[in-house]
């Protein structure tokens, strides 16, 4: 029995030892990154740090704004929720196509290259949180807001 208690204590003062060194590890990182964030231009979180410096679109808070063309240049659409059904497929009027996006309805909303909303060609879902989309992966042809 005192092997096992020895053992025991020996594995709790390694595992308190181990989460001890990450948490100091990551409180050293974290006042580095938000200082990082401060000081870099205003970019969109999905653009990598190596793209060129995009301006975000103007997009109003509880929105769904798409634009024609990347770097929210081109046409902008915007959608509300009191406008759009929810979990139903809108596809972008007359056969209209989108290249980069703005969520902030505060929900998560998908966008297909299918005017469908058909899951056999590309589709991506985007938190509503406020996701800017510089360029989409695909011509976005519609949309599905979702309930939280």
């Amino acid at each position: 029995m005192r092997t096992t208690t020895h053992t025991t204590t020996r594995t709790n003062r390694t595992t308190v030892l181990a989460a001890g060194l990450a948490v100091t590890a990551f409180t050293a990182l974290v006042p580095q990154a938000l200082a990082q964030d401060r000081a870099a231009p205003d970019r969109s979180a999905a653009t990598p740090a190596t793209a060129p410096d995009v301006r975000l679109g103007s997009c109003e808070a509880g929105r769904l704004c798409l634009w024609k063309k990347p770097d929210f240049t081109g046409a902008r659409q915007t959608y509300e929720l009191s406008t759009v059904d929810i979990e139903s497929c809108t596809p972008l009027p007359g056969g209209g196509d989108a290249q980069s996006l703005a969520n902030r309805t505060g929900r998560p909303v998908t966008t297909y290259q299918s005017a469908e909303c058909q899951e056999a060609a590309e589709f991506e879902t985007y938190p509503g949180g406020g996701i800017w989309l510089p360029r989409s992966p695909y011509q976005v042809r519609a949309f599905k807001i979702w309930e939280n």
